[in-house]
């Protein structure tokens, strides 16, 4: 599972041109569900996010979370974090988990964010949707529930 995280001031998302989640200060989350992918993804990604540290403190240092600045998060689905692009110009979705469990490991997402005690808004899985935000720093992170298995010496 991969979570694209933006930093925002505000962020929106529109269904045919009707708001369908808004929120101000918080984390826009663009959510890429692999095929394969488990609960454990789900609470990998959402313990990560919520806690990570990308929020200034007064010095302006990296060090708050998003429940620390009484921030909200809008997630949005996007299977195309799972594009393969190495061959040919057309990228391939094959890694993508189908729409069918996707939306369920989605809405396990969701769920999992608003266990959390965040405040959560969502875009609606498979449509087409629009999204608008005003990236802070800018700070964009990826997360990868992959990377909870590579171990690193340092």
């Amino acid at each position: 599972m991969r979570a694209l995280i933006q930093r925002v001031t505000s962020a929106s998302v529109y269904v045919d041109d009707s708001s369908v989640g808004e929120i101000g200060i918080g984390l826009l989350v663009l959510i890429g569900i692999k095929n394969g992918d488990k609960e454990t993804d789900v609470e990998y990604v959402v313990d990560k996010t919520t806690n990570l540290r990308i929020f200034p403190d007064n010095e302006g240092k990296f060090d708050k979370s998003v429940s620390d600045v009484g921030g909200s998060v809008l997630l949005v689905s996007q299977f195309t974090l799972y594009s393969n692009t190495r061959k040919g110009r057309r990228p391939s979705f094959t890694e993508a988990m189908p729409p069918e469990e996707a939306k369920d490991m989605f809405d396990a997402v969701t769920k999992a964010f608003e266990a959390t005690g965040v405040s959560v808004q969502r875009g609606i899985f498979r449509s087409q949707m629009q999204v608008n935000l005003v990236n802070d720093g800018p700070v964009t992170i990826m997360i990868d529930s992959e990377d909870r298995n590579t171990s690193r010496s340092s």
